[in-house]
């Protein structure tokens, strides 16, 4: 099965001992001899007697555990390709991609049931050139494009983390983030399966639970995004002092913290650090290229910067005009390798659009100064970072239009220390409507996803627009 994730680290295959490690601590503890025999059965049940599922997509909803990662790897095992649907998204959404894709929706645990695969039982030899996986991830279009990777792509990926990272069998991830975004698909369980090592999955964040574990000593990477941290700091900050002496000592013994998804404001930063002893490891990717840029594993990881270019991964930043900036001169960030990403689904021009002789066009504008690079923003207003997550202000617009008291509106992101960006909504109301924040939420926590939902709204008699009528975003922020 060349190209599959589990074989991203090819001494994995060669050591005797590596069946009885500890691959998944979730709902119990299960071994990479276990991962393996649950993905077997997985792949035969969604076979069902065909020998290849040639590239079909396999839809699943399954909060992070065992199953989870039997599901996804038994998945790429048949053929197929796996398209991760968030737990807490509504059924709009869901629909949504499961359409677009031309998804079959499945159950995990239907899937992981009795079944025994038996020698008579062949798995194809999926090429690593094939699909493997489509995530989806908002853009300038409005709804939601379709990422397509190959098993090259991933391999290419996870491979460069676990180099640049320093991976190893002895290290136990501690995994609490969200399982339909490639930072806990790739960065948080891909790394350590492909290094020998182990993942402990816990079924959502809480921060109470995330500092038991750091303080237990038995762990020793933890990645999060910057919401992530700042609830951290909040629930050190509310313990009592043999706590918070407890937690940090804890903390202290850990490897490798990361941060990422979002820009990490430089006062959390240095309050981590002053709690914990880490320099939080920041790092820039997106899923349509993992991650690109890295601080260093050992050196200096300087608050604000987003490190270097990774093992295998060549970026460069470019002006308006397509043209190579100077050192000290801001740029988009533009990637090339075997990370890159294959195609937006069924999305040809959108594909084409994104890509300058090879290179990806991330939208993204960045500056190299003494040597790192550092992040100056989107080069495009209508994608906001919240929590972590990538939004389009367009999608949520779209969605908002069709309240009843909603004639036109406007979405920006504010900044904010906890969020990064805070999705808050501009207001033209119909004639003789009225509205309310925490109507507005009610009504909109149907339809769109918890961190789509507005965190902020202005009402206005009319939205600020140019002499062309385009509504001006830069306007619109400053009524917040």
């Amino acid at each position: 099965m060349s190209g599959m994730l589990s074989d991203v680290v090819e001494k994995m295959n060669s050591d005797e001992d590596t069946d009885e490690r500890l691959a998944i601590v979730a709902d119990g503890a299960f071994t990479y001899r276990d991962l393996d025999e649950a993905s077997r059965r997985v792949a035969v049940r969604l076979l069902d007697g065909r020998f290849d599922l040639e590239e079909a997509r396999v839809a699943y909803v399954a909060r992070p555990g065992f199953a989870l990662a039997a599901l996804q790897r038994g998945i790429w095992i048949a053929g197929g390709v796996a398209v991760p649907l968030a737990v807490d998204h509504p059924p709009a959404e869901r629909n949504y991609v499961v359409q677009d894709a031309g998804a079959r929706l499945v159950d995990a645990g239907d899937l992981l049931g009795s079944t025994t695969p038996k020698a008579a039982d062949a798995l194809p030899l999926v090429d690593e050139s094939r699909r493997a996986m489509i995530v989806y991830t908002s853009g300038t279009t409005g709804r939601p494009k379709g990422v397509v990777t190959t098993h090259a792509n991933i391999r290419a990926q996870v491979a460069s983390l676990v180099e640049a990272w320093g991976w190893a069998r002895t290290d136990r991830m501690l995994l609490a983030l969200p399982m339909h975004h490639v930072h806990g698909i790739l960065n948080g369980l891909g790394c350590p399966l492909a290094a020998g090592a182990s993942c402990e999955m816990l079924p959502r964040f809480d921060a109470e639970a995330v500092w038991a574990r750091m303080a237990s000593g038995d762990v020793t990477v933890f990645t999060g995004v910057p919401t992530m941290y700042q609830r951290l700091i909040a629930a050190w900050d509310a313990a009592d002092a043999g706590e918070q002496r407890r937690r940090s000592a804890g903390a202290r013994g850990m490897r490798l913290m990361m941060a990422g998804s979002a820009a990490l404001p430089v006062p959390m930063f240095k309050r981590w650090q002053a709690i914990t002893g880490h320099a939080l490891l920041e790092r820039y990717g997106m899923t349509e290229i993992g991650m690109a840029l890295s601080n260093p594993l050992d050196g200096e990881r300087r608050p604000g910067a987003v490190g270097v270019p990774l093992p295998g991964v060549e970026v460069r930043l470019m002006d308006e005009q397509g043209r190579s900036v100077v050192t000290g001169e801001p740029g988009e960030i533009q990637v090339r390798g075997g990370s890159v990403f294959l195609e937006y689904w069924q999305r040809p021009d959108a594909t084409r659009a994104v890509f300058q002789d090879g290179w990806f066009r991330t939208g993204d504008i960045a500056v190299v100064e003494r040597g790192a690079y550092r992040m100056l923003g989107r080069s495009s207003v209508d994608i906001l970072k919240t929590g972590g997550y990538k939004v389009s202000a367009l999608e949520v617009e779209a969605v908002l239009r069709r309240h009843p008291a909603i004639a036109e509106c406007a979405v920006v992101g504010v900044e904010d220390p906890e969020w990064g960006d805070r999705v808050s909504v501009a207001v033209e109301l119909r004639d003789g409507a009225a509205l309310t924040l925490d109507e507005l939420r009610g009504w909109a926590r149907a339809e769109l996803a918890p961190y789509k939902v507005p965190r902020a709204l202005v009402i206005v008699v009319a939205l600020p627009r140019n002499s062309m009528g385009k509504v001006t975003k830069q306007d619109v922020k400053e009524l917040f």
